[in-house]
């Protein structure tokens, strides 16, 4: 595996500067800003991005949004394996080297083959044995119905198969009517009680022809309305729920008082988070290593009147539960977008999939602060590799855009996803004329900081005699584009 990259460090930069810098297809690790070569990676990673306004979680996403739910309301805890759940970064593990050039979503395995390969070895194997697939598995959803039931009540879960059908002869009364479940019997009661308070039999209610009255009135349109994200994540809890969650946006950098108050708590949960999850040798996850990589960022703060509340710049988002740090979500605040930097966790609470929640966490606090500021709309999750089956998760997250690695137009991922079905690198852009606009066209008004002055490259390049250096200036005009190129200064020396 060969990963190839251009990197640089960023010792200050605007928050507009990382925008257009991302927009062209650079991360951040701390303060190093970097950028795979496309072309040339064994595994082109291609920046996406989420529209959060437009967005609709999936039915695996309100899964987990359910099972923190009911975490918090009864304490239930449903441990075992998701098809949902996700798996923890590896692909990007290996781009990061020391740097841990990693974005905070976690990785899910494409299960839907494997699930498929393990459906016809079952059938295959049931066959064999002379039983029919289909009855059994019929046995096992009842099985799992039964579990579920199981959980809801607070008992510990344990495997409980439905007893046989009792089969004629040995034991079944076919005499006697077959046994009615309990929900159709209260159905009857009160069907029967209505009739007894209504005895002309006319019920309220829309009747459609042909069918009997209905006991139910239609309910109003909102209630037939699919429940929102912020329906999902912010439902109330009773007075009496078992756990209480917290989240809370902290500045990072420069750190804020409350960032300093939490700091050791949050590093131990990143410690044992790299010991547990990626098993870091005790010594590798140091204070200095933590602070590198996730604290220190190059990016201002900025605090405009018609900006965020917060502001902009890079924040950690703390998730509070009964009192202390549970997880820490990695975030830049930037002018168009919220975008995820990394997420740690502490191990103990895995069974609530944390990377997804905190993803549909953040689309929904980008939904927020879009209400003030509505030029930040989108939700920038890293980098999307489709030749790793690992990394295709980030596309569950729709609608959702790539960036086109020639032309740095954003295009909808349903466009992209035929195309790199047939190639790992793939020019996203339609129109087979279009060019990089954003590039650079003017090399000599390229900002250069030599010997404590600025200048631009046009007389800059006046004092220099190796080839080389040009070389490396002209290829950094190109890779930041002309705008970054005339904002930014490069340091030379």
């Amino acid at each position: 595996m060969v990963l190839i990259f251009s990197g640089m460090w960023a010792h200050s930069m605007t928050v507009q500067d990382y925008q257009d810098l991302i927009d062209r297809g650079w991360r951040r690790s701390g303060k190093y800003v970097y950028k795979p070569v496309m072309n040339q990676t064994c595994c082109p990673q291609y920046t996406i991005r989420c529209r959060p306004l437009q967005f609709q979680p999936s039915k695996s996403h309100k899964k987990v949004l359910k099972k923190m739910l009911k975490f918090l309301v009864k304490g239930e805890i449903s441990r075992g394996n998701y098809e949902d759940e996700p798996m923890e970064p590896t692909m990007e593990d290996a781009v990061a080297g020391d740097f841990g050039l990693i974005n905070k979503l976690d990785i899910q395995c494409d299960l839907k083959t494997f699930g498929d390969d393990l459906t016809e070895r079952f059938e295959s194997e049931e066959k064999q044995k002379g039983r029919s697939p289909k009855t059994e598995a019929a046995s096992e959803l009842i099985q799992s119905q039964a579990m579920e039931e199981k959980l809801g009540s607070g008992e510990p879960s344990r495997p409980v198969r439905a007893p046989p059908a009792p089969k004629p002869g040995k034991g079944a009364d076919l005499s006697k009517p077959p046994c009615r479940k309990a929900k159709e019997i209260r159905k009857e009661r009160k069907r029967l009680k209505l009739m007894q308070q209504n005895p002309a039999g006319q019920l309220e209610g829309l009747q459609a022809q042909g069918e009997p009255p209905s006991l139910f009135p239609p309910k109003a349109n909102k209630s037939n309305q699919p429940k929102s994200l912020e329906d999902l994540i912010f439902e109330s809890l009773p007075e009496n729920a078992s756990h209480k969650l917290e989240v809370r946006v902290v500045r990072s950098s420069p750190p804020s008082s409350q960032f300093k108050a939490t700091f050791q708590e949050s590093y131990q949960v990143y410690k044992r988070y790299q010991m547990v999850i990626h098993k870091d040798p005790p010594d590798k996850p140091t204070v200095s290593q933590f602070t590198r990589f996730l604290c220190s960022s190059p990016l201002e703060a900025e605090n405009p009147p018609n900006g965020p509340d917060c502001g902009y710049g890079s924040f950690h988002q703390q998730y509070w539960l009964d009192g202390r740090i549970v997880a820490v979500g990695v975030i830049d605040i930037l002018p168009s977008c919220v975008s995820s930097v990394y997420l740690y966790y502490d191990p103990d609470y895995s069974f609530l999939s944390l990377g997804v929640y905190s993803a549909l966490r953040e689309i929904a606090f980008t939904r927020q602060l879009h209400q003030k500021t509505a030029q930040l709309s989108y939700y920038y999750m890293g980098f999307y590799i489709h030749s790793c089956p690992k990394m295709k998760y980030k596309g569950q997250y729709r609608p959702s855009d790539l960036l086109c690695p020639e032309t740095y137009v954003w295009v909808p991922i349903e466009q992209c996803l035929p195309s790199l079905d047939n190639s790992k690198y793939c020019r996203f852009n339609p129109d087979p004329e279009a060019v990089d606009e954003g590039r650079s066209k003017d090399p000599d008004r390229l900002q250069v900081l030599y010997k404590k002055a600025i200048l631009p490259y046009g007389a800059y390049k006046k004092h220099q005699r190796d080839p080389a250096e040009e070389a490396v200036v002209l290829q950094y005009g190109r890779l930041v584009g002309q705008r970054c190129s005339e904002r930014m200064l490069l340091f030379r020396n």
